[in-house]
């Protein structure tokens, strides 16, 4: 009798993992429209504040740092929150919040004043904070909620395939979203219309996620946390995860500086449509989610470090060529946009791998917080920064703001290539036990509007595991 209970018991665990498995991939599907749309550059959000309401560049700025204000936000937030609910429930509650602030947003558009750029940046600013946390604490939750019942068996070839499905999510959307916002003019209602298709969308999303009939795969024993003095003693011995928080700072604000007003030139000095906007982004998706197969091997044969410097090198190199774009031969984007989704996958997904390798696992969160908080602060100065300079240089130089776009944009380039040093001088020591690293690669997703690589956005970091001799995972 007890055998049979055991083995019903058996099946009903297996239906369920299985209709959980199935059921994450229809909601994932669902919910990338909005989740794309609440990255700090994309499409929408660059229509909404270059088209919609000519915000000046400083409140641009600013509206980009909100994200990453919310990631280190919410670093303060998580230990308080993880002790309230189980990551399921913080998931789905903190998802439904981040959902009504966009419904309250197609409500108020029409409201916010399109002739009053100050009223309007206001107003976007307290909504895209709120919007952001929310979002934040959504993203960390769900990634902790996922590894709590995924077995680690199934991992790689779960989320490569569910990571392939989001990718044509996300680029049908971009496409569609892009094509109505040039089609009528960016119109509010158009923008809102946007939103309720999202929403709608996301509505399905949240209600399959709740009920999904997840539960741990298994029990884990956790060894006693080590006291936090102990903990902060071994992260500031770990030199090399301290030099690759340096690079990482480094990186964050160079990118994060102009990145954002890439999109800006585009829109305002290319004449680009939002349409044409979204084939670039297309092609760098496509660039990246076709490339990411062949960096995997070369960061295992040849060292994260190594690869990482290359790719990345690759990556900025073409960057530079933003000095020289005018509207007449603007057409050089598409060949920069998918040579930058190609040579940039091979430097995010070592970031990731290096990190398996840095975090001490006798210290995981304290290490992935200080990373976290580290680069989001870096990270929210950029933009900020960014803004000013670029208002206060077409101000002095209104005459010939191509010239000023094309000065700005050697910053990033020549930043970036100089912290390879620092990227160099980090020790890969033996891989840790770590299986993902759901909240240090947060700043990475957050990025990934600004670096035009969309097929980041919900992407799922995974290491699969290692095989013994017999061929069998353990």
């Amino acid at each position: 009798m007890k055998a049979t209970t055991a083995r019903s018991a058996a099946a009903q665990h297996k239906a369920d993992l299985l209709r959980s498995l199935r059921i994450t991939v229809a909601e994932g599907v669902m919910a990338m429209p909005i989740v794309t749309m609440s990255l700090p550059v994309n499409v929408f959000m660059t229509a909404l504040v270059a088209k919609a309401y000519a915000l000046p560049k400083t409140t641009i700025g600013l509206i980009t740092a909100l994200p990453f204000i919310a990631n280190f936000l919410q670093i303060f937030a998580a230990p308080f929150i993880a002790r309230w609910k189980p990551p399921k429930f913080v998931t789905v509650t903190a998802a439904t919040c981040h959902l009504v602030t966009w419904i309250a947003l197609s409500v108020i558009l029409p409201w916010v004043p399109r002739n009053d750029p100050t009223t309007a940046g206001q107003v976007l600013i307290v909504w895209f904070l709120l919007s952001s946390f929310f979002s934040a604490i959504a993203g960390v939750s769900w990634n902790a909620w996922i590894q709590e019942w995924v077995p680690v068996r199934l991992r790689g070839k779960y989320f490569g395939r569910r990571n392939g499905t989001l990718q044509i999510s996300t680029l049908c959307f971009v496409l569609g979203a892009g094509w109505a916002l040039a089609h009528w003019q960016y119109s509010i209602p158009v923008f809102q219309a946007i939103i309720g298709v999202a929403a709608f969308m996301r509505v399905f999303s949240l209600r399959w996620q709740s009920q999904t009939p997840s539960r741990p795969h298994k029990q884990h024993s956790t060894a006693p946390a080590l006291p936090l003095r102990q903990q902060i003693d071994v992260v500031l011995k770990s030199r090399s995860l301290l030099v690759f928080i340096a690079f990482g700072a480094v990186w964050s604000f160079a990118t994060n500086c102009f990145g954002p007003f890439y999109h800006v030139f585009m829109f305002e000095e290319l004449d680009f449509s939002a349409f044409d906007v979204g084939v670039l982004f297309t092609l760098s998706q496509l660039g990246g989610a076709l490339s990411l197969p062949a960096w995997g091997p070369l960061l295992d044969r040849y060292g994260n470090k190594a690869v990482m410097t290359a790719s990345l090198i690759l990556w900025q190199v073409q960057n530079f060529l933003w000095c020289f774009l005018t509207p007449a031969n603007s057409e050089l984007l598409y060949g920069m946009w998918l040579w930058g989704g190609i040579t940039s996958a091979g430097f995010i997904l070592g970031q990731f791998t290096i990190l398996l390798r840095l975090i001490p696992v006798e210290a995981k969160g304290l290490a992935i917080g200080v990373n976290l908080a580290v680069t989001s602060l870096f990270a929210a100065l950029a933009p900020i920064t960014g803004g000013k300079v670029l208002t206060w240089a077409l101000a002095h130089w209104s005459a010939d703001p191509l010239a000023v776009y094309h000065v700005c944009f050697i910053l990033q380039p020549v930043l970036v290539l100089s912290g390879c040093f620092l990227l160099l001088r980090v020790h890969e020591p033996s891989a840790s036990s770590l299986t993902m690293v759901f909240g240090a690669m947060r700043n990475i997703r957050t990025l990934s509007g600004i670096l035009g690589l969309s097929f980041l956005t919900n992407y799922i970091f995974f290491k699969e595991p290692r095989k013994d001799t017999s061929g069998k995972s353990p």
